[in-house]
């Protein structure tokens, strides 16, 4: 369902032990603490750094036996809370950003980790919302079409890419790509390097020359999040050449056991500065050790959800919506604009694992990313005067519609019914808002 969902199911069965238990005891908590240490270790945490989580949280829960009113399963799930914070860093790290511009920013990281994209992706996230005046620079000579790739990227996103061609000096390319950029006044320069298949010498070697070369702000490490333990040892090869500033971890939308994520600080300490979260350019985030927790801990990100929801809200259109419904003329077409607005959102199953409790309500439905197709399709097939006025949408009509959209007329049936439903309650809304407003003398009318 989200990322960690195998990791939040055992920590919750872990915490179930302790119900009905009045208090917390040396016996109740050993059992507990077992299954906690038995989960991280199925996440592919490092052993270490399982067994001083473990370990610091029964001290902290032995010595909490003064809160005689709070259920023994809620304090263990607030003391985890509070130790998985401290375990990925405690607070948010923001990049090392240059007193005076530009800002250079060095990728490093092995092959296949997603760093190209990242670097994409990275740019994108500075330039719509950082203001930042992004240049690529391409310093992966190595890789067939990996120059072309970072092209195709910065097409996408409108962010011009520095790159020679047929030249096999990255160092050079690097050197010369940062004075570009200074010359046509970028503030930030990222610079994408090779990655190898396994950490070697030659490697080593050339990034660290480029780190010499460009002396960057901020150095990030690329890792995909999958690989578990080997992503922690990898990440510690890398730091004691380049001793990086922060790691990036990518991929953790996929089935993601959570070792590296929960390991990483402790072992390198070095700070998670960011996530990727899917394929889109848009799909990254800024890592923040609070809401991951969270999420680990099946409590959703509410924070992260109402982001989401602030960045498509139109207020314009928001009053345009409130009339019609006062005056109860919404239509297809406006329904059709707001189902626009939820898919900007991103993708629906990462949407539900930020809200709390759904999650675990729909762990084993299996949510259909397409959902709307359909609907668009049986929207779409109708014409503009259907659309403002559903009404008028008689049988034959329906039959035309269902035909024209690939669907069945029990389809079209239902979302008319589910339409004219919503419409029903839309209005109910609307007048129970305003007899709020009007009765604003008496008790039960006031804010």
């Amino acid at each position: 369902m989200s990322m960690f969902s195998n990791l939040t199911d055992k920590l919750e069965s872990a915490f179930r032990t302790l119900r009905g238990h009045g208090k917390i005891t040396e016996i109740n908590i050993a059992e507990t603490m077992r299954e906690v240490r038995r989960a991280l270790l199925d996440a592919d945490v490092n052993y270490k750094v399982a067994k001083s989580f473990c370990d610091t949280v029964k001290e902290k829960a032995l010595g909490q036996d003064i809160l005689i009113n709070v259920e023994p399963g809620k304090l263990m799930v607030k003391i985890c809370y509070d130790e998985l914070i401290a375990l990925m860093g405690g607070t948010k790290v923001e990049i090392n950003f240059a007193p005076n511009p530009p800002t250079v920013i060095l990728m490093s990281g092995l092959q296949g980790s997603g760093k190209t994209t990242f670097s994409g992706k990275l740019a994108n996230f500075l330039k719509t919302k950082r203001s930042k005046k992004p240049l690529l620079v391409a310093c992966d000579v190595y890789r067939p079409a990996a120059i072309d790739q970072l092209k195709t990227l910065g097409e996408q996103i409108g962010i011009e890419v520095y790159a020679e061609e047929n030249l096999k000096d990255a160092v050079g390319i690097a050197q010369r790509g940062v004075e570009y950029g200074k010359s046509k006044g970028y503030d930030t320069i990222i610079i994408d390097t090779a990655g190898r298949l396994a950490v070697d010498e030659e490697m080593m070697n050339e990034i660290a020359a480029i780190k010499k070369a460009v002396n960057p702000n901020e150095i990030l490490f690329v890792v995909d999040a999958m690989t578990g333990q080997d992503a922690v040892n990898t990440a510690q090869a890398f730091n004691q050449i380049l001793d990086f500033h922060g790691v990036v971890l990518t991929k953790l939308d996929g089935d993601t056991r959570g070792g590296a994520a929960l390991s990483i600080k402790a072992v390198v300490n070095k700070p998670i500065k960011y996530i990727g979260i899917g394929e889109k350019m848009d799909a990254i985030d800024e890592f923040y050790p609070d809401r991951m927790a969270s999420r680990i801990l099946g409590m959703g990100d509410i924070v992260k959800f109402v982001q989401k929801v602030q960045e498509q809200y139109d207020e314009k259109e928001a009053k345009r919506l409130q009339q019609k419904l006062r005056k109860n003329e919404f239509n297809f077409e406006d329904f059709m604009s707001q189902l626009q607005q939820i898919k900007k959102m991103g993708s629906i199953k990462d949407l539900i694992g930020m809200l709390p409790g759904i999650n675990r309500a729909l762990k084993d439905v299996e949510i259909d990313e397409n959902a709307f197709r359909h609907i668009e399709a049986i929207i779409n097939s109708m014409t503009i005067k259907e659309r403002r006025n559903p009404e008028i949408i008689n049988g034959s009509r329906r039959r035309r519609i269902a035909q024209g959209s690939g669907t069945s007329v029990q389809q079209v049936n239902q979302l008319m019914k589910q339409f004219d439903e919503m419409r029903k309650m839309m209005k109910t809304m609307m007048k129970l808002n305003s007899a709020g407003r009007s009765f604003k003398g008496l008790p039960f009318g006031k804010k």
